[in-house]
């Protein structure tokens, strides 16, 4: 298979942080703190359930690349995710969720791709939230590369995971595999905001598989121009969304602390 071309040169460095050509300081990849699990269940095991047959096609290579506090798994998590070509008002719609789980002690998850994942992860951390980012790239590298100060931010405060050991090259297939392990990693999952051929609907239907929550938000539900709602909705666990409270109630955590 073709390696991805990531377009961004800051994307395709090895390590070592070079001057990037009118782009600043490049990415600085962290150090000595680089903590390899070597197994899914070891890293929520007693938390979120994953079966041996989910965690093998989850995770076949039986390794995780964490830097970062990975006591935030520990808590609630939600994964705020979508499309990366995100309207005004979608992106609004992932700041303002953000925030509200982050007020309510709620760990964001999201991907750090450009679009909804960028507004959710920087609208819990500007909230005092925080936030877990699950990269499709070696977490030695950072894409896109509007996000290099961003991602170093989280490994250093929050916790940034790679399934892909550094120095790998970077495959199409890498981003639906990163969906599929937020699905696994949280307690549910919220789609703000995509289109019938998002690679969001990998982590939606890997949702049904591990028995996660999904949440639609009503604007996409609503969007006759949509079909892939209908594939989800009327499932276990699919839940239609108005509103930050729906998903609280639903993941049982307390709502009163954001009012």
């Amino acid at each position: 298979m073709k390696a991805l071309d990531l377009q961004y040169r800051d994307a395709q460095k090895s390590a070592t942080p070079r001057q990037g050509r009118g782009r600043g300081e490049s990415y600085t990849p962290p150090a000595d703190e680089l903590v390899r699990i070597s197994s899914l269940d070891d890293l929520i095991a007693g938390i979120r359930v994953v079966t041996p047959e989910q965690q093998a096609r989850l995770q076949p290579d039986s390794r995780l690349w964490c830097v970062g506090d990975i006591a935030l798994l520990h808590r609630k998590c939600v994964a705020v995710v979508g499309t990366r070509e995100v309207s005004p008002e979608g992106a609004a719609r992932s700041r303002r969720l953000a925030r509200e789980l982050a007020a309510a002690g709620v760990v964001v998850v999201s991907g750090l791709a450009k679009g909804v994942d960028t507004e959710a992860l920087r609208g819990a951390v500007e909230a005092g939230g925080r936030v877990v980012a699950v990269i499709g790239t070696p977490i030695d590298r950072a894409y896109p590369a509007e996000n290099k100060h961003l991602q170093e931010r989280i490994y250093r405060e929050h916790l940034l995971i790679s399934q892909f050991a550094p120095g790998e090259r970077v495959f199409p297939t890498n981003f639906p595999e990163r969906n599929k392990l937020m699905a696994a990693l949280s307690d549910a999952t919220a789609i703000i905001e995509a289109g019938d051929t998002s690679g969001t609907l990998h982590q939606a239907a890997e949702c049904g598989r591990l028995g996660r929550w999904l949440f639609i938000a009503k604007s996409v539900v609503d969007n006759p121009l949509l079909q892939w709602p209908k594939r989800f909705l009327g499932q276990p666990k699919v839940v239609s969304f108005t509103s930050t409270e729906d998903i609280l109630k639903a993941i049982g955590a307390k709502t009163e602390e954001w009012h």
